[in-house]
């Protein structure tokens, strides 16, 4: 993976992105409408395991976002300053953390047992994000899904920061949705997931796919982070 051909894609996205809205301001041909936005997948399933009917949905984050914060701390002035680095930082974000990327590292850990799914719960991934500002607005399924066993779980927000204090880290909203044989939402749980950092974002002479690697990482670190208080929530087992 070299850099130039990561800022060269992600550049290609970046330009790609109003011919895709204008596109989706048409009406769609009969294939176009055909087409899912989702991939059922069984990855993780043991062999002696079946799907049981259960579902975990999956979507990626919407944005990337980074705050570069030295002796003058946030603010106005501190954003002007800084505003190329985080811009080249977004970038980066995006190309080591597209929307795919961002599925493929979440179903590289163990979901189902993370979040205390059934061992056959189905994995279903979004491919388009969900719009942020609708995050929290939507109280029913976002899938069109009758499975009597749903869950959804959504990245809200990929948040790199750098602080005088604290330094260099990587923070990931993320929110968890269980619902019974209805539109109702039984359990739910929203929270932060962060780690820091060491090699993100690359200077110059250094090994940028390290970098782009170690982003990735601590995206599933934030996860298992996450995990470990959404889990009681989930399964009724928290401490009163």
């Amino acid at each position: 993976m070299k850099l130039p051909k990561l800022l060269a894609a992600a550049a290609v996205l970046a330009v790609a992105v109003p011919a895709v809205a204008s596109a989706q301001d048409a009406a769609p041909d009969a294939a176009q409408a055909a087409t899912p936005d989702y991939t059922p997948s069984t990855k993780g399933l043991l062999p002696e395991v079946a799907a049981d009917g259960c579902e975990l949905h999956l979507w990626p984050a919407e944005r990337m976002n980074s705050m570069t914060s030295g002796l003058l701390g946030p603010g106005l002035l501190n954003s002007a300053i800084n505003a190329g680095k985080d811009a080249n930082n977004k970038t980066l974000m995006a190309s080591a953390l597209d929307s795919p990327s961002q599925l493929d590292a979440l179903q590289d850990v163990d979901l189902r047992g993370l979040l205390g799914f059934t061992p056959g719960t189905t994995i279903i991934r979004h491919e388009t994000p969900l719009e942020r500002k609708t995050m929290n607005k939507v109280k029913t399924r976002r899938a069109d899904s009758t499975s009597k066993c749903y869950s959804e779980l959504i990245v809200a927000d990929v948040f790199y920061q750098k602080a005088m204090i604290y330094g260099r880290s990587l923070r990931t909203l993320f929110m968890v949705r269980k619902f019974g044989n209805d539109q109702k939402i039984d359990a739910e749980y929203k929270a932060w997931g962060g780690n820091g950092l060491s090699l993100f974002p690359p200077k110059e002479g250094e090994d940028a796919v390290a970098a782009l690697d170690e982003l990735v990482s601590v995206y599933k670190a934030n996860f298992v982070e996450f995990a470990k208080n959404a889990k009681p929530k989930l399964t009724g087992t928290a401490k009163k």
